[in-house]
């Protein structure tokens, strides 16, 4: 890392991981050095797509490849444990992307190899990183719509994806849960912590991940949070945060909005837009900035993205898998201790 650029690596070629890269290439003080793939042609196609200068048919070789500050994981999250845990333990800095890990133990891991080695590592919920959602915690921080009384939100894909597909294959964490319902959860968390209580209901496929789900989360405060995901119907994306004294409302497309809107009785709605230099809402460039600029100040998480948040999230969505009855192969229920999963979920 110099004073003017940070170096990434790039592990995966994936939908997600083009996305990123056309981001960050476009950021001055971003430059993309490698890229590595299980399939080194895949690897070499990439590379020349985005004029990186090195491609590597091993995840092993980026790992050790000492010109890479950080490494992006954007492998399917069944594989985010060994790719990140490989670089942790080379001795690089990680984004990982989300759903974290298959389960808690699995991020716990994480967490630990991080700190064993001294590394910088975030989960990549580019949501937290987004300014409108900024605001908006910012907003419900500063009392606008008093104390949090309920959160809505929901995720769905029309589908229908064939069994074959990795959203429907449990040996690569398939479901709607860990692909999609991560947001709704990881949302309903940013504003109220860890929740005290979950219920949760599924529709199963015969393979045994969840086609869509729906998800209570309580807190002691009495704030409820009603959560929904779907690989069988494409929902609006919206989400909602009410107050004792007001509402705030996403629209549409509610981990990436470009609009909020604050009811308030006996006021006008407000609403909140981006800002001229925040960019188009499907950006990535919020999430690469915030790991430039923690790496750059020496931290090792993030404070968007704490560690202790994922962790938070991770045993959500464990508690609602064992709830549903999904379980990935290879896998203890919920991949953690079964005492942990019987009655309500208190915090750590």
């Amino acid at each position: 890392m110099t004073a003017d650029s940070v170096r990434w690596g790039i592990l995966a070629t994936g939908g997600i991981a083009a996305s990123f890269t056309a981001d960050l290439v476009d950021l001055p003080d971003a430059e993309v050095v490698a890229v590595a793939s299980r399939s080194e042609d895949s690897a070499r196609a990439f590379a020349e797509r985005f004029g990186i200068p090195r491609a590597y048919g091993t995840w092993d070789a980026l790992a050790r490849d000492t010109d890479v500050d950080v490494v992006y994981v954007a492998t399917p999250h069944a594989a985010h444990r060994a790719a990140a845990g490989l670089c942790l333990e080379a001795g690089r800095d990680v984004l990982c992307e989300k759903a974290f890990t298959l389960n808690v133990r699995e991020a716990e891991e994480l967490v630990a190899l991080a700190r064993q080695h001294d590394r910088f590592l975030m989960e990549a919920m580019w949501m937290y990183c987004n300014p409108l959602i900024r605001r908006l915690t910012a907003l419900v921080a500063d009392g606008a719509i008093g104390e949090v009384r309920g959160v809505q939100a929901d995720f769905g894909l029309a589908g229908p994806f064939p069994p074959a597909h990795r959203l429907r294959d449990p040996a690569q964490g398939g479901g709607a849960l860990l692909d999609l319902g991560v947001y709704p959860v990881s949302f309903a968390q940013l504003l109220l912590g860890e929740p005290d209580g979950i219920t949760a209901s599924a529709v199963l496929s015969d393979e045994g991940v969840d086609l869509q789900t729906g998800a209570v989360l309580s807190w002691e405060s009495g704030a409820l949070a009603t959560l929904h995901c779907s690989l069988v119907g494409a929902t609006g994306t919206t989400a909602s945060v009410t107050g004792s004294l007001g509402r705030i409302d996403i629209p549409e497309g509610f981990f990436h909005p470009d609009r909020l809107v604050l009811h308030r009785a006996g006021r006008d709605p407000e609403e909140f837009v981006p800002g001229p230099a925040d960019g188009p809402r499907s950006t990535l460039k919020h999430e690469a900035r915030e790991v430039m600029r923690a790496l750059r100040a020496g931290e090792k998480e993030s404070p968007l993205v704490p560690l202790a948040g994922t962790l938070a999230v991770m045993r959500t969505l464990d508690a609602v898998r064992e709830r549903i009855g999904v379980r990935y192969p290879g896998e203890s229920p919920g991949g953690r201790p079964e005492a942990d999963l019987t009655g309500d979920h208190a915090p750590a």
